[in-house]
């Protein structure tokens, strides 16, 4: 094998490594890392291919980061179980809508929308939340929404949804960002393979790359669940780190979409 082609397999399992540690760190940034990086780092042309490759590398890496948070009793199961099934549907109707927006343009929205996220996770970045938090009688039909809107906002955009999940989880039950961030996981993978099976079907991913991104993926979730555990207990230290992800992978897609337009 070529020296390039050892370099670029090496490149796909760092950015594989990458995902994985985000995912398992902050529950969210597999995909909002995975498309740029297989974009501008890996050299995947097409956005769409980008996007459904992406969709399928983070629904497996997820379930190795939700290995290691159910390891530790940081999952609300019963509120992912009603959570995710809804976010699958409006899932399938947001790829849909995605596959027939310009590549560029998605990539743009997308980098806009993480922004606001951002923002709205440092206002609230001082809040403790409610360990016992889980879903109840007064809190379901606020779960069913977020999780059809943060669904459908995933599938459009093609990202696990981690980052809309996580503030989403957060903001219809009170509960913690560790448990919001192990809980977001059972919701990312079943997104991404929501995501990962429309594209699929339009032929929009690649198979090779898929599998070294979860090479690399699973080792790193390993990493960054356990950094995760560390820094729970620094108030407003994992939601900080959470925003500021967001913020460095959206300036860098503007800056590149606006330098192709």
């Amino acid at each position: 094998m070529s020296a390039p082609s050892l370099l670029h397999i090496g490149l796909e399992l760092f950015s594989g490594a990458l995902v994985g540690f985000t995912l398992g760190l902050i529950g969210g940034g597999g995909s909002i890392l995975a498309v740029p990086l297989m974009v501008y780092v890996v050299g995947v042309s097409n956005p769409h291919m980008a996007i459904g490759t992406s969709a399928l590398a983070v629904a497996i890496n997820a379930l190795f980061g939700l290995a290691q948070h159910a390891s530790t009793h940081t999952v609300k199961w019963r509120c992912a179980g009603v959570f995710a099934p809804c976010g699958v549907l409006g899932a399938f109707i947001g790829a849909s809508l995605g596959k027939a927006v310009d590549g560029k343009r998605l990539l743009l929205l997308f980098a806009v929308l993480m922004i606001g996220v951002g923002i709205l996770m440092l206002r609230g970045r001082n809040s403790a939340g409610t360990p016992g938090a889980d879903l109840n009688r007064h809190n379901a039909a606020r779960v069913m929404r977020y999780g059809f809107g943060t669904g459908m906002l995933s599938g459009f955009f093609g990202i696990g949804g981690g980052f809309l999940i996580v503030p989403g989880l957060m903001a219809s039950t009170g509960m913690p960002i560790l448990n919001a961030v192990g809980t977001s996981l059972v919701a990312v993978s079943a997104f991404g393979f929501s995501t990962a099976l429309s594209y699929m079907a339009s032929g929009y991913v690649d198979w090779e790359l898929a599998a070294l991104f979860v090479a690399g993926g699973a080792a790193g979730s390993i990493g960054g669940t356990r950094t995760a555990r560390a820094m729970a207990g620094s108030r407003g230290r994992l939601t900080t780190l959470f925003a500021g992800v967001i913020f460095a992978v959206a300036l860098y897609m503007i800056w590149q979409g606006l330098r192709h337009i």
